[in-house]
């Protein structure tokens, strides 16, 4: 997602369709199913598990994570795609959602006619990370790092969570900003990545400050820059990537809630509302901050033009760097 569309204000107005009038009798009658697209542990899945165990809560069924990671977040992607549209199978994917289309040449799936947004959730800036055992202690220490290896054969190795992420597409953008090579080691999911970092099996890795602040906080990562136009409010003192010299290479997270094409309006309707109130709640909005993630809470319609904004934008940024879609 751009890096200037910010969280959107809490009062906005939901369209007529979407009012709590229209709450859809007996739904949920049975068990939810939220299908996420990355592997246990990372940041998305902390969030889903929260809002699972909220809605559960709420809605008096319970609501099941199923982790579907794999092939830049389309192996979740596309089975909720193909999921009977009922309102009992949601997907929760992060912008790579956005991304997939600029990377692949064919996807099981069209973003923009399969799915019907619900709402953008939280939004958070991805941040770049290290080893503790990797020499560089600044993004500028790390270009040179970089340089000297790619010189003499030994190039720098970073994750991502598979080709396609919006990891993978915010580093090599980074990379052809900066002019300086590193060798892409794309993981099933950004969680097994932040796994190798830590175990010193990759240098880098950008990802989201969910992912990778806890890390940081134990000393187990060396955070470098945000790739935010801002710092971070939840870590102000982390220099944005712009600020060590590398502007133009913007890029953020963000997690988002979608349904199958053609769920009725009225099941969107009571998941949007419920969706929105949880995310207001303080308690999870404080839980959230802490992990550097800033609640949006968009409208569908709000949600559906960022989606629309971010893949012309990604789109634009892979013909610029010259990157091959696959």
């Amino acid at each position: 997602m751009d890096h200037a569309i910010r969280p959107l204000a809490a009062g906005t107005a939901f369209f007529a369709v979407l009012t709590a009038a229209h709450a859809a009798p007996n739904y949920p009658a049975q068990p939810v199913r939220f299908v996420v697209t990355t592997a246990p542990g990372g940041g998305l899945d902390t969030f889903a598990r929260l809002v699972a165990a909220e809605l559960t809560a709420r809605a008096g069924q319970q609501v099941i994570v199923e982790n579907r990671p794999g092939a830049g977040t389309t192996i979740g992607t596309a089975a909720v795609a193909k999921a009977k549209p009922d309102g009992y199978t949601l997907l929760l994917n992060t912008a790579s959602f956005a991304i997939t289309p600029a990377i692949y040449r064919k996807i099981p799936y069209d973003p923009l006619r399969d799915f019907a947004p619900i709402t953008m959730a939280v939004f958070t800036p991805n941040l770049m990370a290290v080893h503790p055992s990797v020499p560089a202690r600044s993004v500028k220490e790390l270009i040179a790092l970089a340089r000297a290896g790619a010189a003499r054969g030994d190039p720098v190795l970073y994750a991502s969570g598979g080709n396609g992420t919006n990891g993978h597409l915010a580093t090599a953008l980074f990379l052809s900003v900066a002019n300086v090579r590193m060798t892409h080691v794309p993981y099933k999911s950004g969680s097994l990545g932040v796994i190798d970092l830590i175990a010193g099996q990759v240098a880098m890795m950008t990802d989201s400050m969910s992912s990778l602040m806890p890390h940081v906080r134990t000393g187990r990562l060396r955070a470098l820059g945000v790739t935010s136009a801002q710092r971070a409010a939840a870590a102000p003192a982390i220099p944005t990537v712009a600020e060590a010299g590398v502007p133009g290479c913007e890029s953020a997270q963000w997690y988002g809630l979608f349904a199958p094409a053609g769920t009725p309006q009225e099941i969107l309707a009571w998941l949007h509302k419920e969706a929105v109130a949880i995310l207001r709640t303080g308690s999870v909005r404080d839980r959230l901050a802490a992990d550097g993630l800033e609640v949006v809470a968009s409208t569908p319609e709000e949600f559906a033009a960022a989606i629309r904004t971010d893949i012309a934008k990604w789109t634009k940024v892979v013909t610029a760097i010259g990157m091959e879609r696959m």
